[in-house]
């Protein structure tokens, strides 16, 4: 299958539909200024109450007739271009896709090597977000505004966060849990700090910083074959640091194994300096936005990246793999080797993470509605991801029954080569929904092949429902369609046979906003469709149930700018207790409690409305191979940019090749 990288098929259309949207856009970008005047946010309420002198209402009254002379004097051309643009997009492709040429670019992402399926396995990472990169008059509905500015900043936030390095400790102890200072202390140096009682179920970790020489740099040669030789990481596993301590039962180790960990983590040379000194561990109740933190538009910003595993055996780590020109945070979730949790039927990890996780190998975005937008989140992806699909949708009335005014709003990147890729729209949409070209985006990707040349493939799909409440009947249908769907694009795009697979199929993951959750009344037809029958939600416990960790997504648009959950690290601290869920999420919906009043939520079921969902399969795969999930976040790292909460979900692979 050829994969589009024009939206036509020939450059004299192309420049056609530049020409009418040239004419479009005067008109387009006034009545979206005109419209977002009066339509403030609540970060711009709080300002102008401290205007004493009105200045913003002034602004208003003078700019209304300007604006409105404009948008009149403009309609003109802009009809003559709507004539023009509306047939051109029956020849219109379905999306774009972009490949990064110039790989010095892409200063953020390491070297990825070929999975030859040679070892105990391999692990890949799937993030989703919805984003809410509408224009911005209609962004303004959601309490968010700024819509180019928001598309740069999370770009930028996401790629940080994916690129920074990938700490690991791990705890050799089944009956202490504890990291003392001393015990590494050439990691950190702790600072004095209340601890933070956790609620049941929530894994809290502690954030540290740290600085080192190579920001975003690509490991070499050396450093891939040192973690190769150690055996103890999945096989492709980049820019990860392990650090093992075997615990006493004071929680303490002994000089020679704390020498241990001193020398693993100065492996690169004498050259290198000490990280002591350079850490420091942040947690004042009321923390600040600072210069390298999350939030900040030039940080390379790096983590609590407590999904770390527990292991046991020795190896070695080379400091290239930490080295870092811009400062960090590396986060430290202890555990012991019997994996003591709170919730001890689970077989994976789960927390809720201030940043995006390290190595994250697909992304899923939603609702990138705005073409500017598209165009600025696809510049800073592609400083982590080298593959892009953006722009992905249809317009006018080519390809549905009702007019779209909008593409779907789905856009997917990958650091492993795109092989196939399809769209779909939802034929059924209602209302404002039926404006945008909703549906489902198929991908196969390659991520490795086997010695006899084989390809290792994966498949990834990502979809957006229809999103009006009561509309229970429209989202059945179209997990009815989703399904038939995925089937064909898994049929078409299959080279193998069951007497000569030229294919190996590692994983199948489908993710998206569903537009229902797992425990609203409401949404009984849903939580019930066969569609989990198929792919399993790594967060359910089953119909109208949800695990006790798990949290809902859909933050409420009103607290978005609290000072209590403006930054990733305090939104994160927010919801990982149940009064902070019940003041800022969403909560489910039943016939005998509103989901508006904050008072009531104490007798609803689960922690907030989940209905960004992250679902994989494990039929149709290899037989021989084993898909485990191995790690679960909630991610509150694009606080303050969306009225979502990111997800990941970091899967294994079992080869079975080297297990005893």
């Amino acid at each position: 299958m050829v994969l589009y990288t024009s939206p036509f098929p020939n450059s004299f259309l192309s420049v056609l539909h530049s020409f009418s949207w040239g004419l479009i856009f005067p008109c387009y970008w006034l009545a979206d200024r005109l419209v977002g005047s009066f339509v403030p946010t609540t970060y711009e309420k709080r300002q102008r109450a401290d205007d004493p002198c009105y200045f913003h209402a002034l602004c208003i009254i003078i700019t209304t007739p300007i604006y409105l002379a404009l948008l009149v004097a403009s309609l003109p051309f802009a009809l003559i271009g709507f004539l023009l643009w509306s047939p051109l997009q029956s020849a219109r492709r379905p999306y774009i896709y972009s490949r990064l040429k110039d790989k010095n670019h892409a200063n953020g992402a390491t070297l990825l090597t070929e999975w030859k399926a040679a070892g105990s396995g391999k692990s890949f990472c799937f993030g989703s977000a919805n984003v809410c990169l509408l224009p911005d008059s209609l962004a303004r509905f959601n309490n968010v505004f700024n819509t180019q500015a928001r598309a740069k900043e999370i770009g930028r936030r996401i790629r940080n966060g994916a690129s920074r390095p990938q700490i690991k400790i791990y705890i050799d102890s089944p009956t202490n849990t504890s990291i003392s200072a001393a015990s590494f202390s050439s990691l950190v140096s702790p600072q004095a700090g209340d601890n933070r009682t956790v609620n049941a179920g929530i894994k809290r970790t502690t954030s540290m910083e740290y600085k080192g020489d190579n920001c975003g740099s690509n490991n070499g040669e050396e450093n891939r074959e040192d973690k190769g030789g150690s055996g103890e990481p999945h096989e492709g596993e980049e820019n990860t640091c392990i650090v093992r301590i075997n615990g006493e039962e004071n929680g303490h180790m002994s000089d020679t194994e704390t020498d241990t960990v001193n020398g693993q983590a100065r492996a690169g040379g004498p050259a290198e300096p000490s990280l002591e000194g350079d850490a420091e561990i942040s947690k004042t109740p009321n923390h600040k936005q600072k210069e390298g933190d999350s939030g900040s538009l030039d940080s390379c910003s790096a983590s609590r990246e407590s999904l770390v595993k527990v292991r046991v055996g020795d190896g070695t780590v080379d400091q290239s793999t930490v080295n870092n020109k811009l400062l960090y945070k590396a986060s430290i979730m202890k555990k012991t080797s019997v994996r003591k949790k709170k919730h001890t039927d689970e077989t994976f990890d789960h927390e809720i993470s201030a940043f995006f996780p390290a190595n994250l190998d697909f992304l899923c975005l939603q609702e990138v509605f705005d073409k500017r937008a598209a165009e600025k989140l696809k510049e800073q992806l592609h400083h982590y991801f080298e593959y892009i699909v953006y722009d992905v949708g249809v317009y006018s009335c080519h390809g549905c029954c009702s007019f779209k005014f909008v593409n779907s709003g789905l856009l997917f990147a990958s650091r492993y080569p795109i092989m196939d890729a399809a769209y779909h729209c939802y034929p059924n949409g209602r209302g404002m929904d039926s404006l945008a070209s909703k549906g489902a985006l198929f991908l196969k990707v390659q991520v490795g092949s086997t010695p006899q040349d084989q390809r290792i493939v994966g498949y990834i799909s990502c979809t957006h429902l229809q999103a009006i409440a009561g509309d229970t009947t429209v989202r059945c249908e179209q997990l009815d369609m989703l399904q038939d769907w995925l089937s064909e694009f898994r049929k078409s795009t299959s080279s193998s046979s069951t007497a000569n697979p030229e294919e190996l199929v590692a994983f199948d993951v489908l993710c998206g906003d569903l537009n229902f959750d797992n425990c609203s009344s409401e949404d009984k037809l849903e939580q019930q469709h066969s569609l989990f029958t198929h792919y399993k939600d790594p967060c359910r416990a089953g119909p109208g149930e949800d695990k006790p960790w798990a949290i809902g997504t859909l933050l409420d648009p009103e607290g978005l700018y609290d000072e209590e959950v403006c930054t990733p690290d305090n939104l994160q601290k927010v919801l990982e207790s149940e009064e902070g869920r019940k003041g800022y999420l969403v909560y489910p919906t039943s016939k005998n409690h509103s989901s508006s009043q904050k008072g009531r939520k104490a007798s609803l079921k689960g922690n907030g409305r989940r209905i960004d969902y992250m679902l994989y399969t494990e039929e149709g795969l290899y037989l021989e191979w084993k898909v485990e999930v191995e790690e679960f976040s909630f991610i509150t790292q694009l606080a303050g940019l969306t009225d979502h909460l990111p997800v990941a979900m970091r899967l294994v692979v079992s080869t079975g090749e080297d297990d005893p």
